[in-house]
């Protein structure tokens, strides 16, 4: 393995142990109330979305089973996206950038890679 692939290694895996804890503390914050103004209802279907999150972001953070909690993760950032971002009546908000979804389009397809890729360097899966 050359010094630029062993580089690419950990930058990929970097991006999805990142990538994982900044989704995991996301949910934190909407099933438990960890450091934001309030929690989402329990049932609610933004509280599953939260413990989707919470789960998954630990999972890929850990590299635990990555390539179905990425593949889960990034679809519900897709639905979340569409849902409640992505406004059918306005074409003025059709852009990530304009109607404040660009998270969650970046969620989708970082997700996405990842399950296309699985743990790699560092991750639970790795070493079972």
């Amino acid at each position: 393995m050359t010094s630029q692939e062993k580089i690419t290694e950990s930058a990929y895996a970097l991006l999805r142990i990142v990538s994982g804890f900044m989704f995991a503390f996301h949910g934190m914050q909407i099933v438990l109330g960890l450091l934001a103004p309030s929690q989402a209802p329990f049932g609610s279907q933004l509280w599953w979305g939260g413990l989707i999150e919470l789960l998954g972001g630990l999972a890929v953070m850990l590299g635990l089973q990555t390539r179905t909690a990425a593949f889960i993760s990034s679809g519900t950032m897709a639905v979340a996206y569409v849902q409640f971002h992505w406004k059918f009546q306005s074409g003025e908000k059709l852009l990530p950038g304009m109607n404040q979804g660009e998270l969650s389009a970046l969620y989708a397809f970082v997700f996405l890679l990842i399950a296309s890729k699985g743990a790699g360097k560092w991750g639970v899966d790795k070493s079972r």
